[in-house]
């Protein structure tokens, strides 16, 4: 079965353009890497919880926006081998690709599938 690389970040609302455009250039380096699709959300309807919630998880701020995304991989083991070698890849550099949010509350992970419809 396939895998899934998952996260979830709050970005600053005006930062979407640029955010859409990080997320496009990593979307073709991720699937030259071997990823089948990778897809970015911007939240819309993203409550706020009273135990938990996404909002809470990345300690979003009033002028910022919840996304979530993911990255569909063939098998766990060709994502292994990916990520070994993105992170040699200048591209994905934060001097020459700086995230356009802070990636210290971002939440991730690498997920089996144990399902699919």
């Amino acid at each position: 079965m396939s895998y899934v690389d998952g996260m979830v970040c709050a970005v600053p609302t005006a930062n979407r353009e640029a955010y859409i455009k990080y997320a496009q250039g990593l979307g073709t380096l991720f699937k030259a890497h071997g990823a089948l699709a990778v897809v970015d959300c911007w939240g819309d309807d993203v409550p706020e919880g009273k135990l938990t919630s996404f909002p809470m998880a990345v300690k979003r701020e009033p002028h910022e926006t919840v996304v979530f995304s993911w990255v569909l991989w063939p098998s766990r083991e060709v994502r292994d081998a990916a990520w070994k070698t993105l992170m040699d890849d200048p591209r994905m550099k934060p001097e020459k690709n700086p995230m356009p949010f802070d990636g210290r509350r971002m939440i991730y992970g690498g997920f089996q599938t144990i399902a699919e419809a």
